[in-house]
């Protein structure tokens, strides 16, 4: 069983973990809400599906933007890329496949020529996996509706791999400045902790997931972390701080909610853990009299 200097040790890196994977976490969802990052990986991604560096493909990209089905909150006027407004960050592959068949439909008469529609297409590629899912469809307009709501699926599921991987680089690039900024190295924190294990008894570590950024720098604050007032150039050649930044940072990529049901778990070990709700009182039973 761990003794008590070990689980406080523990208690206090892995809180300084996910302190530190929390504030790099929300600085990157901050940007990528600024800039629209998930909206313009979206568009990039059925460009891609579309070709829409050819001409066809390019209107069948308006034109699915431009259906209240995959952008309600779009003008429907569109033209080009930059004309798009409040470009959507998910569109269902329902609405997708719906919106690509008005597409490709033209008019509303057209619904039982869609297959000729499809040979009008003059990107061959596209043409050819069209027709392929039309054809393993057996002409059925409900059944092509699935096979091309699968078809955007695959593709979105390779879209959101490669942003996953992208946000994972950002995050950890922001949790090294971070840990650097603030000179969070977790060997120092370690060897400080394990020395003097009471240095976590400030820490409000039963909040767990509810702690916002700003709180858990307020928290991170109290454990043995900083430059104390004056920033050291000559750390920056120390060994063992750039390993305590690059283990610091390293550990912020499995993220925040990972660290504090972990955090959660050390806690209850120690003991101190939220007492069970709606536990039966206990009955004491007197001796009668006789």
């Amino acid at each position: 069983m761990f003794n008590s200097t070990v689980l406080e040790v523990a208690i206090g890196l892995i809180f300084c973990f996910a302190s530190v994977a929390l504030i790099a976490s929300s600085i990157y969802e901050a940007v990528a809400s600024w800039l629209n990052l998930r909206s313009k990986t979206l568009l990039c991604g059925i460009s891609e599906l579309l070709n829409a560096e050819t001409s066809q493909g390019h209107e069948l990209l308006m034109s699915i933007y431009n259906d209240a089905l995959a952008h309600p909150a779009g003008n429907g006027t569109a033209t080009t890329v930059k004309n798009i407004r409040n470009k959507p960050a998910y569109i269902p592959s329902k609405n997708f496949a719906l919106a690509l068949i008005h597409a490709l439909q033209k008019t509303p008469e057209q619904i039982d020529k869609l297959e000729s529609a499809i040979d009008l297409l003059k990107d061959e590629q596209l043409r050819a996996l069209l027709k392929n899912l039309y054809r393993k469809a057996e002409g059925n307009l409900h059944n092509f509706q699935h096979e091309l709501a699968t078809w955007f699926d695959t593709g979105m599921g390779r879209v959101s791999g490669a942003y996953k991987k992208q946000s994972q680089m950002w995050c950890f690039i922001i949790a090294l400045i971070v840990a650097v900024g603030f000179n969070i190295d977790c060997v120092h924190l370690f060897k400080t902790l394990w020395l003097h294990p009471a240095s976590i008894a400030q820490l409000s570590v039963s909040e767990g997931n509810s702690l916002l950024a700003t709180q858990a720098y307020a928290q991170l604050q109290t454990l043995p972390v900083g430059w104390n007032g004056q920033f050291e150039w000559s750390m920056l050649l120390v060994p063992s701080s750039v390993v305590g930044w690059l283990v610091t940072a390293s550990a912020s990529l499995f993220g925040a909610p990972f660290w504090f049901d972990l955090l959660k778990l050390l806690v209850r070990l120690r003991g101190t853990g939220t007492k069970p709700e709606n536990e039966p009182p206990q009955q004491t039973t007197e001796p009668k009299a006789h």
